[in-house]
């Protein structure tokens, strides 16, 4: 227990700072790979506390490395920090990001005696741009014993169970005419979507219970007595698993043909990011986490509606199947506001999330020490 009282008193000390990270980054939000801000904000505490940083870490200028220790278990805590467009923090990476600069203080304070390396990677993008992807992709992460992090949801939830997703941005081209003289000169690129909707809705009667399509149309024509030539949007098929996508997403591609066949449109489709895979939880973590978590009086949600956003997909679940990892959801008393809605955003400052973002740092910090100190079971 020293060791974890150690690594707390050092969060406890730093707790006014870490609130104003959080708050920091609330108050002046970047979407994703925009992240140039945060990325220099995030990091100057644990540049203070004697880490390596390396910023622009792998070529990527929104990510960062920051290192500490050099003993033979490596800890990995990730710190995600960019907003949602239109929506600020209302999936609270703020508090994200303070939470993993307090474990990483509370771990390099244990870090000589525990026999841990300590390192923080700054991942951009995971609002729907596949940071930690591409960051895998690069040599992250590789041979890490443990990659964590911690995410605001309405209630406490200890194990992710995110669904697989792909993201694509969807092109029709037409060509425009004016609406009431020459609509037979035209074809109509917003008409396209209108169709694959339709098809979409269709569909879902056939797809899994589990399966999720959604997207939004970001651009469908600029006057109404024209034709519209160009009609953009986003789109997100969700599975339980990656194999499972790859059966499913092909179908709601059709979707797509089919606008394209009845307008006589151009038909684009490019992938956002490679597709974020379901989350492969390290269970030994998992209940240290949990137990952690209850020492601290956290209590966890019984499963419902409230309980539901360990379902949503994160590119941490890529890291998942690389290097031992958990990823549970900490509770900010927002009820009824749920991630993504702005009443959830106004939630992610103040009293309940100033005490979720200490607990979370302290529980991460103490799971890590259990990883090094804990044999694990064979």
């Amino acid at each position: 227990m020293a060791a974890k009282d150690a690594a707390r008193a050092v969060i406890d000390r730093h707790a006014d700072e870490l609130i104003r990270l959080s708050e920091r980054l609330h108050a002046d939000p970047e979407t994703a790979w925009e992240e140039h801000r945060a990325a220099a904000m995030v990091p100057e505490l644990l540049d203070r506390a004697g880490f390596t940083v390396t910023a622009g870490y792998l070529g990527l200028d929104t990510a960062f490395l920051a290192r500490f220790g050099s003993g033979p278990t490596r800890i990995a805590v990730c710190a995600e920090y960019d907003a949602l467009p239109g929506l600020g923090h209302a999936c609270g990476h703020n508090l994200i990001a303070a939470s993993s600069v307090g474990a990483a203080l509370g771990l390099a304070a244990v870090a000589d005696d525990a026999g841990i390396t300590v390192e923080v990677y700054g991942t951009p993008a995971e609002e729907g741009g596949g940071g930690k992807i591409e960051m895998l992709d690069r040599g992250a992460f590789t041979g890490a014993d443990l990659a964590m992090m911690v995410h605001p949801a309405p209630v406490d939830v200890a194990e992710a169970r995110p669904f697989a997703v792909s993201h694509s941005k969807i092109t029709y081209t037409g060509k425009s005419a004016h609406a009431a003289a020459y609509p037979e000169a035209g074809i109509n690129a917003a008409d396209a979507f209108t169709v694959a909707q339709v098809a979409i809705g269709l569909l879902r009667q056939q797809l899994p219970a589990s399966a999720r399509v959604h997207g939004v149309v970001t651009h469908a024509g600029d006057a109404p007595n024209a034709i519209p030539e160009n009609a953009t949007g986003r789109w997100y098929v969700r599975a339980e698993t990656l194999a499972e996508l790859a059966e499913l997403e092909p179908r709601v591609m059709r979707a797509f043909e089919a606008g394209a066949l009845a307008t006589g449109c151009e038909l684009r489709v490019e992938p956002e990011s490679k597709p974020y895979a379901e989350f492969r939880a390290d269970e030994t973590a998992l209940a240290a986490y949990r137990a952690n978590a209850v020492a601290l009086g956290r209590e966890f949600a019984p499963p419902g509606t409230a309980a539901r956003m360990n379902r949503a997909s994160t590119d941490m679940g890529n890291v998942s199947q690389v290097v031992p990892a958990i990823h549970p959801y900490i509770g900010i008393g927002s009820l009824p506001a749920v991630n993504h809605q702005r009443e959830f955003a106004a939630f992610c400052v103040g009293g309940t999330a100033q005490r979720a973002l200490l607990d979370g740092a302290i529980a991460l910090a103490w799971t890590g020490v259990d990883r090094a100190t804990v044999p694990t079971p064979t």
